[in-house]
């Protein structure tokens, strides 16, 4: 055997029992129980049934492309183990002598077919998988037996075959799997084939006269050298380990992946994209009070009418009188670059060029505003033609500095934007009553989206020195028409 190989595989297998506790004997067998369940769980990945369902889905979803992905593996190693052996010389002329490896690869390359079949009908089991594993590492093993009697050599010739080194294609094939037991087993089943070579190659005719002890010997010659083949064994062994051990630390991380993900598709569900993309993206735990500056414009739309149509519609079709009207209103605003900050019953805060920096976030404001306009207008006529209520909108809009970030504590938090421009969007967004028009904005929003490329053709009529209720000063506001 090479110097150093067992300390190093009791190195390797202490390393990878580090973190399993050490009980008192008392205890131990009262632990075994639990200590069954955590080992269950670390070979075959039966936490998965811990994780919410939709996760569950995508991780077997994952699981079956893999198993797919082995299947074209094992039948890519098919085709290649059946070319060499068409190439490679053969000693023997006699038709009727019974050749292994054809069969071998003949009934491997129906078992893998089947294997791919059941793969793409996401009915692999456990017991199927094991199979799979034996059925690579006996065709291997067949195939590395037939090239004594295929060149016409003793026994001990096949043990010089590097062919041997296919099982380390199988077993980290079985990475795929995500459980450490397959790679596991493979080891095992590589480990053993391998020893049964040997013992067969000592046992064959003249096989005990052919052990030494000379390395150089068992170099250069048929001779068989125990502890080189031992050594083999060991590394096979050695490999298994450490790729189930790499195995249940991926599955670990996918697992935690795949969680995140759906946690943030589901953030996305009640956030903004932005917002969530935020949150799930921050290098750090967002903590209360950290935020961030920028320049950018605020909207709010209100539903005109909401709270006396409440009163007199009957639950069902208030709702569904609400959807209609946010099915039209929040494409228009995504379409035009608007993160959706919070929905306000029947109000909707947006924000341009906060959550999201743009350079042209006060045209794309006005832009979305005129669109809000003419898409709910014509909502309220299709409505009014139907004989349905017809509620009408209002609109205000706000340019300036604003602070975005975390509020509140660490046990309930908010992602807000904040800010003297939102205050006085909702501002004008109410005063459009007392204006009895539909959209409201200042000459500094306008001047800003001018700017930006916005043509300020609906910019209506300027109204000097308004009385805006909540604002200390007079305002100058124009009318978005």
């Amino acid at each position: 055997m090479l110097p150093g190989s067992i300390p190093l595989f009791a190195t390797t297998l202490a390393g990878a029992m580090h973190d399993l506790p050490v009980l008192p004997a008392t205890t131990a067998l009262a632990a075994a129980p639990g200590a069954w369940l955590r080992a269950r769980n670390w070979l075959i990945g039966t936490e998965l049934e811990d994780l919410p369902s939709h996760v569950q889905r995508e991780l077997d979803a994952q699981r079956r492309r893999n198993e797919i992905l082995a299947g074209w593996v094992q039948a890519s190693l098919v085709l290649v183990f059946a070319v060499f052996y068409t190439l490679s010389r053969k000693t023997f002329s006699d038709d009727t002598i019974f050749r292994p490896v054809p069969w071998a690869l003949g009934i491997y390359a129906a078992f893998t077919a089947w294997r791919l079949y059941l793969a793409y009908r996401g009915k692999l089991g456990h017991a199927m998988l094991m199979c799979s594993v034996m059925f690579d590492i006996t065709v291997l093993m067949v195939t590395i037996w037939s090239f004594h009697i295929q060149y016409g050599q003793p026994a001990a010739f096949y043990l010089k075959a590097p062919t041997v080194l296919y099982v380390f294609i199988f077993i980290a094939l079985r990475a795929l799997s995500l459980a450490p037991i397959y790679v596991l087993f493979a080891g095992v089943c590589a480990a053993t084939g391998w020893l049964i070579l040997l013992a067969i190659a000592v046992a064959a005719p003249g096989g005990r006269e052919l052990i030494t002890r000379d390395y150089v010997a068992y170099m250069t010659s048929l001779q068989i050298l125990i502890g080189g083949e031992v050594d083999k064994i060991i590394s096979i062994l050695m490999v298994s380990v450490l790729i189930a051990i790499a195995t249940a630390r991926t599955r670990t991380l996918l697992h935690r992946a795949v969680a995140q993900q759906a946690a943030a598709t589901q953030l996305s569900r009640f956030f903004s994209p932005e917002i969530a993309a935020t949150i799930v993206s921050a290098d750090e735990i967002l903590q209360p009070g950290q935020g961030r500056q920028t320049e950018a414009a605020a909207m709010f739309v209100d539903m005109r009418g909401f709270t006396r149509l409440a009163s007199t519609l009957a639950p069902r079709d208030l709702i569904a009188l609400l959807g209609e009207y946010q099915k039209i209103a929040v494409p228009v605003i995504q379409r035009n670059g608007g993160s959706i900050t919070t929905y306000l019953g029947d109000g909707i805060m947006v924000t341009f060029g906060a959550t999201r920096p743009s350079p042209r976030y006060a045209a794309e404001a006005l832009r979305t505003a005129e669109q809000l306009l003419d898409a709910l207008g014509a909502w309220a006529e299709t409505r009014r033609a139907a004989g349905q209520p017809a509620p009408g909108v209002g609109i205000g809009i706000a340019v300036g500095t604003m602070t975005c970030g975390a509020i509140g504590d660490e046990g309930r938090m908010e992602y807000a934007v904040i800010g003297d421009p939102v205050n006085r969007a909702a501002k004008l967004q109410n005063h459009t009553k007392a204006e009895k028009v539909l959209a409201l904005t200042t000459p500094d929003a306008i001047g800003r989206a001018v700017e930006q490329g916005y043509d300020p053709a609906r910019a209506g009529e300027k109204r000097a020195a308004r009385e805006v209720a909540g604002v200390a000063e007079p305002m100058d506001l124009v009318v978005i028409v």
